[in-house]
């Protein structure tokens, strides 16, 4: 099962108590399973359509405890769905109107307008927000899970994704609107967004395993920025040793370490000896233990000198150059 089917599947055993949060969860529900079937003469049918029984149930329930309608029951296979079985849910035509006319999916008047709305109490209280996004969910939502990434999203057509938008963000949840091959979605990207969105639906058991997921990753993350950072380190010291070692071998073919401060002498040979070595290690190793610092001081001074002894024998090997090329010139005249 998927982490999202997980959720819904605890969000359908909570169950709305009050009046108005019944009313809310059928606003959601219908403008998310439902369509309307013209039988002509102005008469409409109520039909919700959802492939999850439970869901069904649900909206049964609902039907019957807050609105005492009963709506007939059917099942249908869907040839272009695999051949799943379908719950159909339809309303009769005599108690079709009272209901949309109740959800204000409908609106009385002479001209019969229709437009799309939310319960006022939806947007006021925060048990009917919590129920209509809950209801949102079940009908036409979707998370994906934490341990691929953090996103939750509505799918909800026409001035349905403001209202919703509206909602979560009058519950301290930052949600987007986007457009998706003809639909509004509205879409939610933070993981502490997705979390109290958990929370204001009711999903505590899902929004554990989440935040138990979210430590994993922080901790594995952490893990690997640490690893990363170790592996950078030891290339940084394996670079800078081997450039110390080369710089010394280079100066002892052109000289002798001899000439050099015995403490300078000592830490050269173990450089050359362990290019791989930090300069704790190498501090450890000499004779009379030093620590970091006093090594880090010692290795600057021979530095300094190897770099100053390499700089002269590039400018005495430049004026021998000349040297030579001035005597070869003089010769070449003297021949002529």
């Amino acid at each position: 099962m998927s982490f999202s089917s997980q959720v819904k599947a605890e969000l359908l055993r909570v169950r709305p108590e009050k009046s108005c949060c019944m009313l809310s969860e059928l606003s959601a529900l219908t403008q998310t399973c439902a369509s309307l079937r013209l039988s002509g003469g102005g008469r409409v049918k109520v039909v919700y359509e959802t492939e999850n029984p439970a869901l069904a149930k649900r909206i049964f329930l609902l039907l019957k405890r807050r609105m005492e309608i009963t709506p007939q029951l059917e099942f249908n296979r869907h040839q272009r769905l695999g051949g799943r079985r379908l719950s159909i849910l339809t309303v009769p035509e005599n108690d079709s109107m009272p209901l949309l006319v109740a959800l204000r999916m409908i609106q009385q008047s002479e001209g019969g307008v229709v437009y799309k709305g939310v319960p006022r109490t939806a947007l006021s209280r925060r048990c009917c927000r919590a129920a209509f996004v809950r209801a949102s969910f079940l009908g036409a939502g979707s998370v994906t899970s934490p341990d691929q990434e953090y996103h939750l999203e509505f799918t909800a057509p026409g001035a349905r994704a403001e209202a919703l938008q509206k909602m979560l963000e009058k519950s301290g949840i930052h949600a987007s609107v986007t457009v998706r091959r003809g639909d509004e979605i509205v879409y939610i990207r933070r993981g502490d967004d997705v979390v109290s969105c958990l929370a204001l639906m009711g999903a505590h058991s899902a929004l554990m395993e989440m935040e138990n997921i979210r430590i994993r990753r922080d901790g594995r993350n952490q893990a690997n920025r640490a690893r990363n950072c170790d592996e950078a380190n030891l290339k940084k010291q394996l670079s800078a040793g081997d450039r110390q070692a080369r710089a010394i071998v280079a100066y002892s073919l052109r000289h002798s370490l001899g000439a050099l401060p015995g403490e300078l002498q000592e830490l050269g040979r173990l450089r050359m000896l362990h290019p791989e070595a930090s300069l704790e290690e190498l501090g450890q190793m000499l004779q009379k233990p030093v620590g970091k610092s006093g090594v880090n001081h010692r290795m600057r001074r021979l530095m300094a000198i190897l770099t100053e002894d390499e700089t002269h024998d590039g400018d005495v090997n430049d004026d021998q150059a000349s040297i030579g090329f001035i005597g070869d010139h003089a010769a070449q005249q003297d021949a002529d």
